[in-house]
């Protein structure tokens, strides 16, 4: 089975020695994206619907540069700093997946990179 670096500058470059996406045959692994704004390279301001929805545009980008989409995740794994977002969280999540949505798994988490309140990674056909 061939492996594939999958990078894109329309999402934000990773933070560590770790790729954005592996494609490895018919699937794609997203490493877990931040809220943050790939122009600036910060995160983005607000509350975390708008942090959800920042992640997955950055989602959108590297899966279209992997010549994929969101119709095409097959698991997310949303991962919160405080589970008391879980609800406004959800209601944003659901924007992008409105039917058939992928199986997913939500954790809390003690902490996360650069202190965000959400990361979220996801696996995708290819």
């Amino acid at each position: 089975m061939q492996r594939t670096v999958i990078s894109t500058q329309d999402a934000p470059a990773a933070i560590g020695p770790y790729s954005q996406a592996v494609r490895a045959g018919d699937l794609i692994f997203l490493s877990g994206q931040l809220p943050v704004d790939p122009a600036s390279g910060q995160m983005v301001e607000g509350d975390i619907a708008a942090m959800t929805r920042q992640i997955f545009a950055n989602i959108s980008a590297v899966l279209a540069a992997a010549g994929s989409s969101l119709e095409k995740v097959a698991k997310v794994t949303v991962f919160l700093a405080d589970m008391g977002d879980f609800a406004v969280m959800n209601a944003a999540y659901a924007e992008f997946f409105p039917a058939e949505p992928p199986a997913r798994s939500t954790v809390q988490v003690a902490r996360l990179p650069k202190d965000a309140r959400i990361e979220i990674e996801v696996i995708a056909l290819g």
